[in-house]
C-alpha cells in the first residue's frame, strides 16, 4: 500500500518515518542525514553528543552544544533538502541551552520526551523549528495538549508516542512493562494471534489518539501522530498506520546499518543476540530501560557497583555519589563498541535482525510505497 508524505505545517517528509534518536552517539550526522536523504526525517540525539570533543571530560556540556551543531552540518551535508532534527530529552541537565542550540543549529523539528516538554513552547518562542513531545499513555498526552493549551495556546506541531517495545529508557513503570507484556486471549481479536502482547497497547494507542483528535478540532487544524516501538518489520508497520498513526517512528532497525554511527563491533552485537538477550533493566536514575543482556547487565544485575569517571553532567535526578554504574560512562563504552563494559540499548525486536543493511534498504522494507 503506498504511503502518503507526513505533513508537519509546511515541512513534508515524502517518507512517512521518523528515525528514532538514540544516545549516546548512534544517531548523530551520519545517520539521520542518511535517512533524510532518502526521504525521511533524521534525527539527532543530543544526549552527550559531544563525548568524541578533547574537551569533553573538562568541558561536557560546552563540547556537547559545540557537536551540536557540528553534527547538524554534517547531516546537512548529506542531506541539503531533507528533514533533520534533534531528540533533546527533558531529564537533560542544561535542558534549553539544548533546545536553543538546536534551534540556532537550523534543526526542523525538536523531539522531546524523558520527561513531558511543558516548557518546550516558551523556549523555541518564535521560531520556525517544530516541537513535538513524546508520549506513551493518554493520561500523558492529555496533560501536555493541555498545558501547552492553557500557557502557550498552542498545539504539537508532531506527537510522537513510544509503546512498551520501544529500546533505551521507557515511558512506563514496570509494572506496565509487565502488563504489556504478557499474552492476551486471541478470541475474535484480528491479528492477535501472531502478536498478541501488541494488541494490549493498541487500546492506549486509539485513546491517545481521540485525545488529539480533541485538540484538532478545538485548533482547527491537524497534529499528526507518529507510532514508535517495536515496528522493526512491515506487519508492524502497516499495523501502526491502521491504527490511525500518520507516520512511524523506528530506531533499532537503523542500528545494523552500514550508515549508523555506531561501532562496528556494537552493530555486530545485534547480529548475534537472541529473543532472551533482550530484558529490561533499571538505569541509575531510577527508570526501566531495555538493553541486550551482556557482562555489564549481568554485573549490575549481580548488585555490583562499578566504578566511574568525574560526572559529566548529563541527568537531573543522578546522584553521583550513590549510583550503580554511570550511565554516561556505560553509554559512550557501547558506542565505542567497547562492549564488556556497555550498556546495549536496544528495542524488544533487536534479536530479529539478521544483517548489516542500509538505511534505504530498512526503509524500503517498512514503506516499499511512496506516493
Amino acid at each position: 500500500m503506498d504511503r502518503k508524505p507526513l505533513r508537519i505545517g509546511e515541512k513534508v517528509a515524502q517518507v512517512p518515518i521518523i528515525q528514532g534518536g538514540m544516545g549516546i552517539g548512534i544517531s548523530l550526522g551520519g545517520l539521520s542525514g542518511a535517512v533524510a536523504k532518502e526521504g525521511g526525517i533524521g534525527i539527532i540525539s543530543a544526549a552527550q553528543i559531544g563525548f568524541r570533543e578533547p574537551d569533553f571530560d573538562k568541558n561536557p556540556k560546552k563540547a556537547n552544544l559545540r557537536a551540536v551543531k557540528t553534527e547538524y552540518e554534517k547531516a546537512r551535508r548529506i542531506a541539503p533538502e531533507g528533514l533533520i532534527g534533534f531528540n533533546i530529552m527533558v531529564a537533560m541537565r542544561g535542558y534549553e541551552d539544548y533546545v536553543h542550540a538546536a534551534v540556532d543549529a537550523g534543526a526542523d523539528l525538536i523531539v522531546s520526551g524523558a520527561g513531558l516538554p511543558t516548557d518546550l513552547p516558551k523556549i523555541v518562542q518564535d521560531s520556525d523549528v517544530k516541537i513535538a513531545p513524546i508520549v506513551s499513555t493518554a493520561k500523558s498526552a492529555a496533560v501536555i495538549l493541555k498545558y501547552w493549551d492553557r500557557k502557550y495556546h498552542r498545539i504539537p506541531d508532531l506527537l510522537v508516542i513510544e509503546g512498551p517495545k520501544a529500546g533505551g529508557h521507557l515511558g512506563f513503570q514496570p509494572e506496565e512493562l509487565a502488563f504489556y507484556q504478557q499474552e492476551l486471549p486471541c478470541d475474535g481479536v484480528p491479528e492477535c494471534a501472531s502478536n498478541s502482547r501488541a494488541v494490549r497497547y493498541d487500546e492506549e494507542v486509539r485513546k491517545i489518539l481521540s485525545v488529539v483528535r480533541d485538540y484538532e478540532e478545538r485548533y482547527g487544524t491537524k497534529i499528526p501522530a507518529a507510532l514508535g516501538g517495536g515496528i522493526s518489520d512491515r506487519q508492524a508497520a502497516d499495523h501502526a498506520f491502521s491504527l490511525g498513526a500518520d507516520a512511524i517512528q523506528v530506531a533499532t532497525r537503523f542500528i545494523t546499518t552500514k550508515e549508523c554511527d555506531a561501532d562496528i563491533r556494537y552493530k555486530e552485537a545485534y547480529l548475534q543476540i537472541k529473543e532472551e538477550d533482550v530484558v529490561i533493566t533499571k538505569s541509575p536514575v531510577g527508570m526501566p530501560g531495555r538493553a541486550i543482556r551482556n557482562r555489564f547487565i549481568e554485573r549490575v544485575a549481580s548488585g555490583e557497583k562499578i566504578p566511574h569517571t568525574p560526572c559529566h553532567g548529563c541527568l537531573h535526578k543522578c546522584d553521583p555519589a550513590n549510583i550503580p554504574y554511570c550511565i554516561t560512562d556505560a553509554l559512550i563504552h557501547a558506542a565505542k563498541g567497547e562492549l564488556d563494559e556497555a550498556l546495549l540499548f536496544c528495542g524488544a525486536d533487536a534479536w530479529k535482525a539478521e544483517r548489516m543493511e542500509t538505511v534505504k534498504e530498512v526503509i524500503d522494507s517498512l514503506v516499499p510505497g511512496r506516493v
